[in-house]
């Protein structure tokens, strides 16, 4: 296999149990994360984890702190969950592509439901 295919296989591990830990955490700062993706350098040691959260600024904003203080409890369970020589040093952040496609969707839904309740 490939090692492009080898990185994105540890990729997509590192995805999935960061999306399933991080909704487990306690942190009440946390809000509605999607863990969107995940990209390791090739020496596996840095992964950077891009996320979306749904809310204002204050909210997001929240969110991105209580992801990084939550880095040394996530780095420990990607430890014993993905088998691994090290566990990556994890960078958190937001997919602004995401939160601004989320945005133009809430914008449009809401222009829709004006356009409904003048036509009744």
């Amino acid at each position: 296999m490939s090692e492009h295919g080898r990185l994105d296989r540890v990729a997509e591990e590192i995805r999935e149990v960061l999306a399933e830990e991080i909704q487990k955490l306690k942190d009440p700062r946390v809000g509605f994360v999607t863990v969107t993706r995940v990209r390791v350098t090739p020496d596996l040691r840095k992964a950077r984890v891009h996320y979306t959260v749904l809310g204002e600024e204050r909210d997001r904003r929240a969110t991105g702190a209580a992801l990084r203080s939550a880095r040394p409890h996530l780095r420990t369970t990607l430890g014993h969950e993905v088998r691994l020589k090290f566990v990556p040093e994890l960078e958190f952040l937001e997919d602004e592509n995401e939160a601004e496609a989320s945005r133009v969707e809430q914008l449009l839904a809401e222009l829709r439901r004006q356009e409904g309740d003048r036509g009744s």
